[in-house]
């Protein structure tokens, strides 16, 4: 397999060589290591990488890949991180509009003829910088004999791969795991590893996020070894019967490999230690274990964020232990009642939520699990019960987190396409992407698919959202269409479709908008309204804001099909710097670093600083969501 840098150009492509997508469960060789949270089958390649930047590929090293190149004149650079945060390329901050508008004139591939092939519109860009990594490594000795894979856990925009000069693949989703298999090329001793990161891509198109436009190795890197029978995927599925008393749960298992008379055992425990379930099983490629029914079951929610334990164990033919996958589920119920009421469990769902970008004043998106615990303890004193993910998935232990102490989820995908459609705040959809374009469905498809395989077995996640600010079309109901097929437990979301009613009955369970007047709710909701109402974006938190929640809050008590809605949003994205003149520890804010067309300030809209000091609004907020704390 050769590596083509025209795949930059081509909506088409957006993974070649990649493992499949597979749930986010992790795998021990012994039962200790679950205690110590370290595993020996795992091995962690972040610290510092040999690097050399490039500001456009017409000036990258063009073999920097070989197993032989001198990189001695190399920088050094910390993965995980930010390229423009290790002071290479420039600080950009932009909320709806491209980063190029005002330098660079581009249209997305395929969207106004067939002039708009997109051939070269990034490969030969003279403004998309290029990050070159090299790190060798040894593995670790519990690696011999077994297969070993690589896992980016978020690399912006798009990336290339070598291992000891051998091309592996190729990959851009900026925000959700890409996993590589090693095994053909490793050797014995030093293996090296060579990757090219490049800022912009198509891409670009659909990760036009509100933030700072980073790009680089951001998320960990970790090898897995994966032993003689290995589980691959892994499929909770706890059922409730109608009663809400009683349920059954049911395993599907993926292995791979397989080895010849392994077995798995599968055993669940309540929280007080009570086996409910302890059945062994031959290992085959694909088999599902489905458990007795399981009588006076607890329920997950808010208040009482019950988990039962799961331990898989995978024996080989001489019942020599290969592995211990554990996982904690829940069981719980989402639906939209006859009367158009989201239920949970069988009680109305009111949503105190915030949207939360992954952010740290000094690394970025490059945020550290002390970060999450931070935020969730902020949540939880300050009656915040539900988060959206806003607007890409978000790191694994993060979902751990909230499924632990019961924060409700929204799990985003990762599309946003404002820019295509609108323009100066005028709704243009012209060139709108996805929208109904068949070259740009199977990449969306793709990220829909990946968010769900990876986060499925969750209970925090009640809803799946199909992106954000994307407008609507076929592309997007058929991302609809792909998560009620795959999961009709849970509810889908979208807020675009509200800009082409069209659409009404294809996308999304619930009416959700942005930024509603509590008037404009009511005119719904009086209304026979269709569905349920919530607002994914509102109490916009920038400046001396946060006044009139309380209209909002008034309609819960009214309207019982009324939600609730998600803060925007969690916390500032700004950079700390040293003042060059008073010599302080500051914050500085979008078009603070010269960055153009920026939008300034508003990328501080937090109910937290950037460096998470809480601002005056989060008193509001406990006051008003500590009314509604259920």
């Amino acid at each position: 397999m050769e590596f083509d840098i025209r795949w930059l150009d081509d909506p088409q492509t957006f993974r070649v060589g990649q493992l499949p997508a597979h749930s986010d469960h992790r795998f021990y060789q012994h039962y200790h290591e679950i205690d110590a949270h370290d595993s020996s089958l795992s091995q962690s390649l972040n610290g510092q990488w040999r690097f050399h930047y490039a500001p456009n590929p017409q000036a990258r090293l063009k073999d920097f890949w070989a197993a032989d190149f001198d990189t001695s004149g190399f920088d050094t650079i910390d993965v995980p991180g930010h390229i423009e945060l290790a002071g290479y390329a420039k600080l950009h901050y932009i909320n709806t509009m491209y980063p190029w508008e005002g330098h660079h004139f581009r249209r997305p591939a395929h969207t106004v003829g067939q002039d708009t092939s997109g051939a070269g519109m990034f490969s030969t860009a003279e403004d998309n910088p290029v990050g070159q990594y090299v790190t060798d490594f040894t593995l670790a000795p519990e690696f011999a004999n077994k297969a070993v894979t690589i896992q980016f856990a978020g690399v912006e925009q798009a990336m290339y791969l070598w291992l000891n000069g051998h091309f592996l693949g190729y990959d851009e989703d900026s925000f959700t795991p890409s996993e590589f298999d090693l095994t053909p090329y490793l050797q014995a001793g030093s293996n090296r590893l060579a990757v090219e990161v490049f800022k912009r891509s198509t891409a670009a198109y659909l990760e036009d996020q509100d933030f700072f436009r980073f790009f680089g190795i951001f998320r960990d890197v970790t090898l897995l070894a994966k032993p003689a029978a290995h589980i691959e995927d892994l499929h909770i599925q706890p059922t409730l019967a109608d009663d809400l008393q009683s349920g059954v749960v049911r395993l599907d298992l993926q292995f791979s490999p397989v080895t010849p008379y392994a077995t798995v055992r599968a055993i669940i425990r309540d929280d007080e230690g009570q086996t409910l379930l302890d059945t062994t099983q031959p290992v085959a490629a694909s088999q599902t274990i489905t458990s007795d029914t399981l009588v006076h079951v607890h329920l997950w929610d808010y208040r009482h964020p019950y988990l039962y334990q799961l331990y898989l164990e995978v024996r080989d033919g001489q019942g020599q232990l290969l592995e211990i996958v554990p996982y904690q589920f829940g069981f719980r119920k989402i639906e939209i009642d006859a009367e158009r009421v989201i239920r949970l469990n069988g009680q109305r769902l009111i949503i105190n939520g915030v949207n939360r970008h992954e952010w740290d004043d000094e690394r970025g998106r490059a945020i550290t699990e002390a970060d999450m615990f931070h935020d969730m303890h902020t949540m939880k004193t300050n009656h915040i019960n539900a988060v959206r993910t806003c607007h890409y998935p978000d790191q694994i232990p993060w979902y751990y987190l909230c499924d632990e102490n019961g924060i409700y989820m929204m799990a985003e995908t990762n599309l946003e396409s404002h820019g295509t459609w609108q323009k100066m705040g005028a709704v243009e959809p012209s060139y709108n992407v996805p929208g109904s374009v068949p070259e740009w469905r199977d990449v969306v498809l793709d990220r829909a698919k990946t968010n769900y395989e990876v986060f499925k077995n969750h209970t925090a996640i009640l809803f799946w959202s199909l992106g954000n600010e994307s407008y609507a079309g076929d592309n997007i109901a058929a991302m609809n269409h792909y998560f009620k097929t795959v999961d009709p437990t849970r509810l889908v979301h979208y807020e675009g479709v509200v800009h082409d009613r069209a659409y009404e009955e294809r996308i999304s369970d619930v009416e959700s908008r942005m930024y509603a007047h509590p008037d404009d709710i009511v005119k719904y909701l009086s209304d026979h309204p269709k569905k349920p109402f919530l607002l994914c974006e509102y109490m916009h938190d920038m400046g001396n804001s946060l006044g009139g929640m309380q209209a909002y809050m008034d309609l819960i008590d009214r309207f019982p099909q009324y939600a609730g809605g998600f803060i925007w949003d969690f916390i500032d994205q700004a950079i700390a710097i040293t003042d060059p003149v008073t010599g302080q520890h500051v914050l500085r804010y979008g078009g603070d670093f010269d960055d153009r067309p920026a939008d300034y300030e508003f990328s501080g809209d937090g109910l937290l600083f950037a460096d998470r000091t809480p601002k005056p609004a989060l008193q509001e907020v406990r006051c008003y969501y500590g009314r509604y704390d259920k």
